[in-house]
């Protein structure tokens, strides 16, 4: 038990121990950051989803992210949802 939690203590704590330990201005600066390419990359992926990039901003309440993303994995997707509607096309044998 104690190398799983070592295990997580390394992968978890270490790297956000590291921007701490910066000056404040150099730790909100990385902060900022890692929260800008959070939610660049989410707007892109909704976007590209066909759903409105402002819900990216429920990324930002803390929890909510975790919630968000499993909704989002279970909703409809039209382009999905069109594609097995559409019956498939045959040439004609005419």
């Amino acid at each position: 038990m104690d190398a799983l939690a070592d295990l997580l203590r390394a992968l978890y704590w270490e790297p956000w121990q590291a921007i701490l330990t910066l000056d404040l201005w150099w730790a909100n600066l990385v902060i900022a950051i890692l929260l800008l390419l959070k939610m660049v990359f989410g707007g892109w992926m909704l976007a590209k989803a066909g759903r409105s990039p402002l819900w990216v901003l429920v990324l930002l309440i803390n929890g909510a992210d975790i919630v968000a993303l499993w909704v989002f994995a279970y909703v409809r997707w039209p382009f999905v949802d069109d594609a097995r509607a559409a019956p498939a096309e045959t040439p004609d044998a005419d």
